[in-house]
């Protein structure tokens, strides 16, 4: 069974337009605002009533942030701890430093297993290094057992938000997708198949259950890695994770290093913050642990792709590092207006919303246009930090790339800003400057307040280079007098 029309579809993300074109085009879609509108205030007033509920939620996200900071203040360290105690633990560890050396790692292990097809669980992290493309050109199908990636699977689509990729989907939709495509690649939907939601995941859990007992290979991603155990953590809330990491005889879990937590006990902060921020629930449905194979139960065969793909350079940023701390809880983009206008595919990227507008940059590089326009996808509210369970301070960083952005594309020639500060640091630097410009400013003055300009305050329109201001604000007319000559000559110069 193979052929399936989303896994041999490569991402055009380098080749998408801009964030502000491609979400001036996502604003004329109704339908889609709608859906993102009834979607993400749905989820975030879930969170805001189980957060209500906790009487030390900021010290909860103190502690997040502070246990995040000592993991990657030491990540070298905890790494190599990590894959002592996995190794130990039965597992075997790979390391990657890009995309195209996982996805050969996991290509190849899956060919030594003797499989064709995998089945997965949920995962950023092979979504970012387009494993499903690269496992479709060697002939191995991939089955996404999410819900919701099920349904952008099916739908030949790409995800648009971290927690809910097919958010921008409603349940009309969600219907014609599986009567359509569930019967190409396996059993089909149930001809009287409704949009009731019931009905939408029995069709779901019909058409993966022939797919869970038949895989020997399962991949799989994590959401925390344990160094002083090696274990991995995977939440979900559904229980296909759970099928995934139990069923098959092999497993292939491809970890960001930003997921090691230096103890096990940093597991009490985290799982307390994340399923509130994420689901809004207070307790994740299905948390699953483990720690290499376990004789006669579950995998065998046990494996771990720990993946660099520019994490490293974002970690060398003492201004940008902050954003490897994220757990993926999507908060932010629920609280986002932007995100809820336009939508995750705008971003052209698999981490859509604010963490995707610090995150992919990074991550990426700011050589293409798409790439260069995420730190400018925000109005700078602040709404995202307030509820990141990790205190991200996603706004001073999104000022911080944009500038990057300026500095990096300007080929090393000044700009007009700067060549602008620079002039007017010169002038203050000497109060005799200083005071020649100001008479100047003040002859001027005269010039536009009188009678045939009809005596205005304000200008709404100045000459080049300074048109850029005005188009957007009123200029001030300079007062006929400075204070210096208004001191100078009313009180004769002194000081007293």
């Amino acid at each position: 069974m193979s052929g399936h029309p989303h896994v041999g579809v490569t991402r055009q993300f380098l080749g998408m337009p801009t964030f502000q074109t491609a979400a001036r085009e996502a604003l004329q879609d109704a339908v889609l605002r709608r859906n993102l509108a009834h979607a993400t205030g749905t989820i975030r007033a879930k969170r805001a009533r189980v957060v209500a509920e906790l009487d030390n939620w900021e010290q909860l996200r103190l502690a997040a942030e502070a246990i995040k900071d000592a993991a990657l203040h030491r990540l070298d360290e905890h790494l190599v701890e990590f894959e002592a105690k996995a190794t130990a633990a039965g597992a075997t560890v790979h390391w990657a430093r890009d995309a195209e050396e996982a996805n050969l790692i996991v290509v190849d292990l899956v060919r030594a297993a003797g499989a064709t097809e995998v089945v997965k669980v949920k995962s950023m992290a092979t979504q970012e290094i387009e494993l499903n493309e690269a496992l479709a050109e060697a002939g191995i199908d991939a089955w996404e057992t999410d819900l919701a990636e099920l349904i952008v699977q099916l739908g030949d689509d790409w995800p648009s938000h971290i927690l809910v990729p097919a958010i921008h989907r409603n349940r009309a939709e969600v219907r014609e997708i599986f009567l359509r495509e569930m019967g190409k690649v396996g059993r089909p939907a149930p001809e009287d198949l409704t949009d009731e939601p019931r009905r939408l995941a029995e069709a779901a859990r019909l058409h993966l259950r022939e797919k869970f007992l038949r895989a020997t290979v399962a991949v799989s991603g994590a959401n925390f890695a344990i160094a002083d155990t090696g274990s991995l953590v995977v939440v979900e809330s559904e229980g296909n994770g759970r099928m995934c990491l139990t069923l098959p005889e092999t497993l292939i879990s491809v970890v960001g290093i930003e997921k090691v937590l230096p103890s096990w006990r940093d597991l009490e902060v985290l799982l307390q913050v994340l399923p509130r921020s994420s689901t809004g629930e207070r307790e994740n449905p299905y948390t699953s642990i483990w720690t290499g194979p376990a004789d006669g139960d579950g995998p065998q065969n046990v494996h771990i792709v720990l993946l660099d793909n520019g994490r490293t350079q974002v970690l060398a940023d003492p201004k940008g590092r902050d954003a490897l701390r994220c757990i993926r809880c999507s908060a932010c983009l629920n609280v986002c207006p932007v995100y809820e206008r336009a939508g995750g595919h705008s971003y052209g990227s698999v981490y859509p919303g604010p963490i995707g507008a610090v995150l992919t940059p990074q991550l990426r590089g700011t050589a293409s246009e798409i790439d260069r326009s995420l730190p400018y996808a925000s109005s700078l509210c602040g709404a995202c930090f307030d509820v990141c369970p990790v205190r991200i301070d996603i706004p001073s960083m999104l000022v911080h790339l944009r500038t990057r952005v300026v500095d990096e594309n300007r080929g090393g020639i000044p700009s007009a800003e700067q060549i602008a500060m620079k002039a007017g640091g010169w002038v203050m630097a000497d109060h005799r400057r200083l005071s020649g410009v100001e008479k100047m400013a003040g002859a001027g003055g005269k010039v536009l307040r009188s009678r045939a300009l009809g005596g205005k305050e304000n200008l709404t329109s100045l000459p080049w280079p300074a048109r850029g201001w005005s188009e957007a604000r009123d200029a001030p007319v300079p007062p006929v007098e400075s204070f210096r000559s208004w001191w100078e000559r009313t009180e004769g110069g002194t000081r007293e």
